[in-house]
């Protein structure tokens, strides 16, 4: 549902050209960078080698020297990828784009769920949680009239019982090639509400760069006027 799906894959960046995202961004902001997403257009667990040498980089003392307690590492949730990203015990956050409570709804907004379902992906978050005691945070845009019910939230509270998480509640921002509605502020509401009253901590998250086509799901190229922006 998100726009950047709709330009196809092109190619990875490599470790240099994310450095440089990082280092530019310092230099027009003139602020020391203090935390770091790897999320927006791609799949890190697919960029996997370059990915770990970036944050080698990154958080060497003679690079950024930057905690790697401060990156966020969001994937659609490539399970191989995880267990892989398990193995190497960064003590980064882990961010899974999951968007429902089930299986039947995340076939309809996530193709990848097709080849990782629901509970082969969360077997995966748990053993990682174990492995190295760092709570995972579960992105879930609330969409409406598809994702965003009371059951749904039941639902998704039941699934993620007994794991260290974290739940980032997105109103869905409009792509106009999508038929996607954002909900109501009194369904989201409640749905933090049901998720809360099962123990499972949520959070709304501040709006950003919508009233530009820029904010969380609508980031693109746009050509105007020969121009690409």
């Amino acid at each position: 549902f998100c726009a950047s799906t709709l330009l196809g894959l092109e190619r990875s960046l490599t470790p240099a050209e994310m450095l440089n995202e990082v280092y530019m961004a310092g230099k027009d902001s003139g602020q020391k960078i203090s935390s770091i997403v790897l999320m927006g257009i791609g799949e890190p667990l697919d960029n996997f080698d370059n990915v770990m040498d970036f944050l080698e980089i990154l958080s060497s003392p003679q690079g950024l020297n930057l905690s790697l307690r401060h990156v966020s590492l969001s994937t659609c949730g490539l399970v191989d990828g995880i267990y892989r990203l398990m193995e190497k015990k960064l003590q980064l956050t882990l961010s899974i784009s999951l968007h429902a409570p089930n299986d039947e709804i995340r076939s309809q907004t996530m193709p990848v769920n097709h080849k990782y379902p629901m509970d082969e992906l969360l077997g995966a978050c748990r053993e990682y949680f174990k492995q190295t005691g760092r709570r995972i945070s579960f992105e879930y845009a609330l969409i409406e009239g598809v994702n965003d019910t009371p059951e749904c939230a039941q639902q998704l509270s039941q699934k993620l019982k007994g794991m260290g998480t974290h739940v980032n509640l997105i109103p869905v921002n409009p792509v106009k090639e999508r038929d996607y509605r954002r909900s109501s502020r009194d369904r989201i509401r409640r749905f933090q509400q049901i998720l809360e009253q099962n123990h499972i901590t949520a959070t709304v998250r501040r709006e950003l760069g919508s009233d530009i086509n820029a904010a969380c799901g609508q980031l693109r190229r746009d050509d105007k006027g020969g121009r690409s922006c």
